[in-house]
């Protein structure tokens, strides 16, 4: 039976704004340093390889999202239990749990990845509509990545354990160690080598190896008393069931986003062709720096409110939930200003064009982040439910951004645009902020309703 980790035990006792910041701080530099993985690549292919290198990469990012979102659905999935069981004192039942993760987030990508091998010029021409253009970029940046995806699942989705066994310092330092790998091999494999997207792949899947190593390194150290053991992956289905229950919700999210993805590019490539695909590609980019922080936000509250919602201290749920919230608005309302003042700036990072690129990019940018602050309210009421282990609204509020108003707003308004005379594309990005708006008073709603039952 595993002893209760002291550093585990403060979650009930300390402080919760001084617990948030302890958690926090290094889940949103670890959370910035992965947004790394995504942006460093494209500031390198956008400065040195071009235009069209940066659509292809984009327009695979939806595949690359789905191994993602097989990462969360173990990784959040068992974290979540991990962190309600500590709270209840089942101690004995979290390197189970563990073992059950690490051979999940395994065997689930690799199903995945050896479809996308198999399958993968159908998936590029007939389902995501890649030009001729941006066919080479595209199948070789994916055919790199794929080779260490396993990886890319993997690193994160046990790095959640880290941090809720204690040591979320030490989980940022996961991170950052491969970050900084990456951001040494993308200049040597693209530049140095000559290999162009695919050593931007390379770099990444390199980097993500590196973090993997580093994490089995802290579980076999003397700084927890946990441990992988092959005995804890003999698969349980009931164990199966409750991970998989608990991690539906960020999973089906993240999964809901990929599909999203495919559907988004292909509107836009029909309205506004390979230039306005890289342009959204680089607002991607940018968004990411910005919802980052706000993932990390999240993790850093989860393990403090699945513990206490364990323990049943609803005062400190509810604290918790708030402080998070409130950090929440403030990142964003910064992020809202410096993109709504400076979008050329922003733009910059990623392009040297001076042109009709740019002009476009800039009006992608200030469209499509007109209603960011409002993001935080349904993204951390997302995490909370999933940190007191109810999936079924947190899927809800995941899916209802993407199924009951993006999807709808993505067909209904470039037609609509075109109509009255403006470009068809421009509804593509107005899809943005009035999503934004309608998820947030639906998630709104959802939290007052959850509030008045903890009692």
């Amino acid at each position: 039976m595993t002893e209760t980790n002291p550093s585990t035990a403060r979650l009930g006792t300390e402080p919760v704004g001084r617990l948030l910041l302890k958690f926090s701080i290094p889940a949103i530099i670890g959370m910035l340093v992965n947004a790394i993985y995504n942006i460093v690549d494209r500031i390198y292919i956008g400065q040195g390889v071009g235009e069209l290198a940066m659509a292809g990469v984009g327009i695979v990012m939806p595949l690359m999202m789905v191994i993602q979102a097989f990462s969360m659905l173990i990784g959040i999935g068992a974290n979540s239990l991990f962190s309600i069981r500590m709270g209840e004192g089942k101690s004995d039942e979290v390197e189970k749990i563990m073992g059950h993760a690490f051979f999940l987030l395994f065997l689930i990508p690799a199903f995945f990845i050896v479809g996308c091998f198999i399958f993968m010029k159908p998936i590029l021409r007939d389902i995501m509509r890649v030009s001729d253009q941006i066919y080479p970029y595209a199948e070789s940046y994916l055919r790199v990545i794929l080779y260490g995806a396993i990886f890319g699942a993997m690193s994160p989705g046990l790095t959640h354990f880290i941090r809720s066994d204690g040591h979320p310092k030490t989980s940022m330092l996961v991170q950052i160690v491969g970050a900084i790998t990456n951001i040494i091999l993308d200049p040597i494999f693209i530049f140095a080598l000559n290999l162009g997207v695919a050593g931007a792949a390379w770099a990444t899947i390199i980097s993500q190896f590196v973090s993997f190593i580093f994490v089995m390194g802290y579980f076999s150290s003397k700084y927890t008393r946990l441990r992988f053991r092959i005995k804890n992956m003999k698969l349980d289905a009931s164990l199966v069931s409750k991970i998989i229950f608990i991690g539906f919700a960020p999973f089906i999210m993240q999964f809901a986003m990929s599909l999203v993805g495919i559907l988004q590019n292909a509107i836009i490539l029909r309205y506004g062709g390979d230039e306005a695909l890289a342009a959204m590609t680089i607002f991607f980019s940018l968004l990411i720096v910005v919802i980052m922080p706000l993932m990390g936000i999240g993790q850093g509250a989860q393990p403090i409110i699945g513990y206490n919602y364990g323990a049943k201290q609803y005062d400190r749920v509810k604290q918790c939930f708030k402080r998070a919230l409130l950090s929440c608005v403030c990142v964003l309302s910064f992020g809202f200003i410096i993109l709504q003042i400076a979008p050329g700036f922003s733009f910059a990072l990623f392009s040297k064009d001076t042109g009709s690129l740019r002009e476009l990019g800039i009006l992608t940018i200030k469209i499509c982040t007109s209603m960011m602050p409002v993001i935080g309210l349904q993204m951390m009421s997302g995490q909370f439910f999933q940190a007191i282990g109810k999936p079924i609204q947190s899927a809800i509020l995941s899916l209802s951004r993407q199924i009951l108003f993006f999807i709808p707003m993505l067909l209904f308004l470039p037609p609509l645009f075109g109509s009255i005379g403006f470009p068809p594309i421009y509804g593509v990005y107005w899809t943005f902020p009035i999503s934004d708006l309608f998820s947030a008073v639906i998630s709104g709603i959802f939290i007052l309703r959850e509030f008045k039952k903890l009692k």
